[in-house]
């Protein structure tokens, strides 16, 4: 098509994977595009995918607003701070939220000038291929047709809704709504003890609202540790999450200013509650609404997902997919390695992502971080290991924050003394995991960690003791 504009490489979406897959590709010195169709308030561009807008980077914003609110209301006296008269402007703190948003989707427009990478705000599609590429149709705020001679798409995932339950953001909520409820709910609602309902539920908790979570499975966040998880459940608990498991949820109904769940408990009785606002975070599923991938015949698996090989090929030639939207864990950082190896393949380099070796975070307070193999993992596996804890009640920076809960866990081979797994719950827990990521990207054992200097006194101590109490030796517990 004469017309079109002529792009080396075209990203469909502009969410971690995308914007970071589209930056990569101009440093690489290719004629790079990048297709978005997020809007702020105004109707202006808002890249930064769901993470950006509403996931990871709203959520911690309240997330911190709540815990300041929370010491300050409990917290602060033990300090000597004494505090009278103590008040929440929620407006206030949701606007506060809403600026942090916006810097980060200012930032990405910046990124993109800076490394000169055409944006285009609009839904992209698929209108065809030919000779020399693939024809991009942009439709929304602006219209325009490229060409492509690669096409990486990156158009992430949307919460799962529970059937008979449709997301309406004003009574029953997605992670949108539950970032901008506009009053404290009395009672509140989470179906769904993952990440997203624990760390929304926190939020809203601490802010004053009554939380019952519902959560199907048996036991609880049986992706984590058990030994951190059984810890999470109990200092949860301690902190007035009611936290139900085994619940089989069925009929959800509408009144005008709440809903009713009826559900079967764990032990099968039956069970109704009413709240406020229910959110459901039951996890989410991959995005391909509009693409038009029929034009061109772009596979999906039986569960939606693009199909891609290990090195995130699709069906068709030079057209990749990465993140939420192809297989693997659903999170931000995973979607932007994907990117940066994508876009170094189409250059004819190597790029690589070792799925072992990616860290997961849950922001929850105390937070809870871990990378590699959990204990019951390495069992199912037969892997003979030793495993060394240390808690953050022994450990003199975690005394002077006062915030003593939680350990940290390492795992290494019985033979070799390779680090399998390092699970940590307790302060700072998201920052501390990168040491455990590092050291098993260096394929280093316990001791190596055991042996470095770390700062006294620091919370990263507690990662060098847990350490050395693989070997049975930790200096101070």
């Amino acid at each position: 098509m004469s017309n079109a504009k002529q792009f080396d490489v075209v990203v469909i979406g502009g969410g971690p994977g995308g914007y970071i897959a589209a930056i990569r590709a101009a440093q690489l010195g290719f004629n790079t595009a990048c297709i978005d169709d997020w809007n702020n308030a105004k109707g202006g561009p808002a890249p930064g995918g769901t993470c950006t807008n509403v996931g990871c980077i709203p959520s911690k914003a309240l997330l911190q607003s709540s815990e300041h609110y929370e010491h300050a209301g409990h917290g602060f006296k033990e300090h000597g701070i004494e505090v009278s008269g103590l008040s929440l402007n929620l407006g206030q703190l949701l606007k506060r939220k809403d600026g942090v948003v916006k810097a980060n989707n200012d930032g990405i427009l910046y990124l993109f000038k800076k490394n000169k990478v055409s944006f285009f705000h609009g839904r992209g599609s698929f209108a065809g291929a030919g000779e020399g590429g693939y024809t991009i149709n942009v439709s929304g705020q602006t219209t325009d047709t490229l060409q492509a001679k690669h096409v990486v798409v990156a158009t992430g995932s949307n919460a799962r809704e529970l059937p008979g339950a449709a997301f309406d953001e004003k009574l029953i909520l997605s992670n949108t709504g539950a970032l901008a409820i506009d009053a404290v709910p009395a009672n509140l609602g989470v179906i769904g003890a993952g990440v997203i309902g624990l760390e929304m539920g926190s939020v809203w908790r601490r802010l004053g609202a009554k939380v019952t979570v519902l959560e199907g499975l048996p036991t609880f966040l049986g992706a984590v540790d058990e030994q951190i998880a059984k810890e999470a459940q109990k200092l949860f608990t301690k902190q007035g999450l009611s936290i139900n498991l085994g619940c089989k949820i069925g009929a959800i109904t509408k009144g005008e200013n709440n809903v009713t769940v009826e559900y079967a408990d764990a032990k099968g009785e039956a069970q109704k509650a009413t709240f406020d606002k229910l959110i459901v975070s039951i996890g989410r599923v991959p995005n391909t609404n509009g693409l038009n991938i029929e034009s061109v015949g772009l596979k999906l698996d039986d569960r939606g997902f693009v199909v891609v090989d290990d090195e995130c090929r699709t069906n068709l030639p030079n057209v990749w997919a990465v993140g939420d939207v192809v297989r693997g864990p659903m999170l931000a950082h995973k979607a932007e390695e994907e990117g940066v190896a994508v876009a170094e393949r189409i250059a004819g380099q190597h790029g690589h992502v070792n799925f072992n070796t990616i860290p997961w975070v849950i922001y929850t307070s105390p937070e809870i971080a871990w990378v590699g193999k959990t204990e019951q993992a390495l069992k199912a596996e037969g892997v003979a290991y030793k495993a060394g804890t240390f808690p953050f009640m022994a450990n003199g920076r975690a005394r002077a924050l006062g915030d003593t809960n939680g350990m940290v866990k390492f795992l290494a081979d019985a033979t070799t003394d390779e680090i399998l797994g390092v699970h940590i719950i307790g302060p700072m827990a998201s920052e501390l995991i990168s040491e455990a990521v590092v050291a098993m990207e260096f394929k280093a054992s316990a001791e190596d960690i055991a042996r470095i200097c770390h700062a006294h006194p620091s919370l990263s101590e507690a990662t060098k003791e847990a350490a050395l109490a693989v070997d049975k030796r930790s200096l101070n517990f």
